[in-house]
């Protein structure tokens, strides 16, 4: 081949690999090195291009024209289940050829189809060379997702222009050398040195700068003023102990998170020793963001009718968009929105309790579903219940419907605030799902014990469940009876891993997704029942199966993977994959629709970019390995 048809060629290949991630990425030198060394090799419909009976992989094949259908080999193949179709600029096999070993994949031309060819020892010295293609192939799916939050927050650049980026590392906010005093001094003198400095956080640490406690201004009216406190006592007596802390590389909204969570002002920053860096407070988050925790919170905490409740919860969206708009990550996002969502509830029923004159009602208030997972998104209705208990003498069904009047009146108020009554009637206000501890104990075994569909059912809405508000030791002891009893019931779990398996990942033989044919949303995906449900499911077998208490996807996950011995890494991209489709369902949800609107959940592929449906067809992929895992277990 003479020079200048060699150089067209390279330029033509150049010109492909800058169209397609992470080639569009890579350092100039790299990219030219790879351009340079690329064969373009020709195969016919239907032909096979790799197989694990051709040994040791030899060459990293990109796909430049065409599809090529990846159909797992084994027991588990030869069904639609385990076939992945592969487009134009992806790549196969990375985990083979970085391993020296035979592809555990069948690779087939589905048409005639053109793959570039890159020799085994080039890929090796690509992978040195660029750091860019050396991440791609280690961490592919964690790679793609953080490309993709890049351009997610370009479209959204001129909105969030006048916002700081609320992942800004907790140690860039630190300005000041913080104001502490040791724990031998005197109250008196603790006040003194507040005053001097003119500081509304005073830290109390050891001789290493450890935190043992803080004094803030809120805390004198009443622990000073009021209670008469004697100052020459020592100021342990006066701190607050335990005070929440967070590490510098922490980010702001690591510490909006924890201040929102626990309804706290002051959080303690941590060098890399555990030694005290500076204080942040929640007026240096405020800075971050125009609609501040502190006005939503305040919101709700000096909330009296249903009309400001109403405001806080616009203003908890309206804040959740323009995270999103910073590139916060669905994961963190969906705890969040969880946490100011649970201070509303909060507030809505202790209204409530002052208006039903039960405030010395022993119960607990428990959410489940999407909120009791700590995985609740812009579009959700309620599903809540409640544990009680019957006072000795009491009359128990005067009680009870004193009870349900009160739990009607919060359903409501929640409705009000856009959270739509529960269709299903999964709500406190059922007198169904308002029973003591015994009572709901008794109907969690027996749906364990007799595990027919309607029970299967129950399982996966009810066992994902967290105490909200009331007393969270019902919530534990609830927990502790239920894992104690699905642990060791290996008919229940192959049950549930059955119901888990008959939705699939959406993923196409021929074309890359399959759409549904519903003509209200066609061409559309549910991201909610064929997409995110995959992962909830899986979790919730594995951690009823470990004995994981966790009630979150995400910490099942990184829990039951430990115990059962699941590579790290493995499990790190079956999470990413649970975390991209959450981000794709919060990106399709907006403000000026109601929650849990028709479509909400849906997404076209086709009007996704690129990257996107590379992103989300290998999510499925990562669903499609954690089903894999259950039906093998299960022998399904």
């Amino acid at each position: 081949m003479n020079t200048q048809a060699a150089e067209m060629l390279q330029g033509a290949s150049l010109d492909f690999l800058r169209r397609h991630s992470p080639f569009d990425r890579m350092e100039p030198e790299a990219l030219g090195f790879m351009a340079e060394r690329l064969v373009l090799v020709f195969h016919a419909r239907d032909s096979v291009i790799l197989s694990p009976e051709m040994g040791q992989v030899r060459h990293l094949h990109i796909v430049q024209r065409g599809k090529v259908l990846a159909r797992q080999a084994g027991s588990v193949s030869m069904t639609e289940y385990s076939a992945l179709t592969m487009g134009p600029g992806e790549c196969f096999p990375i985990g083979a050829i970085s391993a020296h070993r035979p592809s555990t994949n069948t690779y087939i031309a589905v048409e005639d189809s053109f793959c570039f060819q890159l020799a085994a020892e080039d890929f090796m010295q690509l992978m040195e060379m660029s750091p860019v293609f050396h991440l791609f192939c280690t961490k592919y799916i964690a790679s793609l997702l953080n490309q993709s939050r890049e351009q997610l927050q370009s479209q959204f650049a001129q909105r969030a222009a006048e916002q700081q980026t609320m992942t800004t590392p907790l140690g860039q906010l630190i300005n000041r050398e913080p104001v502490h005093v040791a724990p031998e001094v005197t109250s008196r003198e603790a006040l003194e040195h507040m005053a001097q400095h003119r500081v509304g956080c005073l830290v109390i640490a050891d001789a290493e700068r450890r935190p043992m406690g803080i004094i803030t201004q809120s805390d004198l009216l009443e622990r000073v003023i009021l209670a008469g406190f004697d100052l020459t006592r020592p100021v342990t007596d006066l701190m607050t102990g335990s005070p929440h802390m967070l590490g510098s590389s922490a980010s702001a909204y690591d510490a909006a998170l924890e201040m929102a969570t626990h309804g706290v002002r002051h959080l303690l920053v941590l060098d890399g020793d555990r030694r005290l860096k500076g204080v942040v407070s929640e007026r240096d988050l405020f800075s971050l963001q125009r609609i501040g925790l502190r006005q939503i919170r305040a919101g709700i905490e000096n909330a009296d009718d249903l009309e400001a409740m109403r405001q806080a919860s616009r203003d908890i969206r309206q804040l959740a968009l323009n995270l999103i708009a910073q590139g916060i990550g669905s994961e963190q996002l969906t705890q969040f929105i969880s946490a100011l969502n649970d201070a509303l509830t909060r507030r809505l029923i202790e209204l409530q309790l002052e208006k039903h004159d039960l405030q010395e009602l022993d119960f607990c208030w428990l959410a489940f579903g999407s909120e009791g997972r700590h995985e609740q998104t812009l579009s959700t209705d309620q599903d809540n219940g409640i544990i009680y208990a019957v006072p000795d003498g009491a009359d128990s069904d005067a009680l009870k419907q004193q009870i349900l009047s009160f739990a009607r009146a919060v359903n409501e108020d929640l409705a009000a605030c856009g959270f739509p009554l529960c269709k299903g009637n999964i709500m406190a206000s059922n007198p169904d799902l308002c029973l003591t501890l015994e009572q709901w104990q008794r109907r969690f075994v027996a749906w364990i014990n007799e595990p027919d569909p309607q029970a299967l059912l129950n399982a996966t809405i009810f066992f994902d469940f967290r105490a909200l508000y009331g007393n969270e030791l019902w919530s534990d002891q609830l927990r502790t009876y239920l894992l104690s009893r699905a642990r060791d019931n290996s008919a229940f779990l192959r049950m549930m891993a059955g119901n888990a398996l008959s939705a699939q990942p959406p993923l196409g033989r021929i074309r890359d997704f399959v759409t549904d044919d519903d003509p209200v949303h066609p061409g559309t995906i549910d991201l909610k029942k064929v997409g995110a449900r995959l992962f909830v499911d899986a979790a919730r077998i594995l951690s009823l199966r470990t004995g994981v208490a966790a009630s979150s996807t995400v910490e099942r996950l990184r829990q039951a993977g430990r115990k059962i011995g699941i590579a790290t890494d493995e499990t790190s991209a079956v999470i990413e994959g649970f975390n991209f489709i959450q981000l794709l369902r919060l990106r399709s949800q907006h403000l000026d629709t109601e929650h849990d609107a028709p479509g909400d959940n849906r997404v076209n592929p086709d009007r996704l970019n690129e990257l996107d449906r590379r992103i989300l067809k290998e999510a499925f992929r990562q669903a499609r390995k954690l089903q894999t895992r259950l039906k093998l277990d299960y022998q399904l």
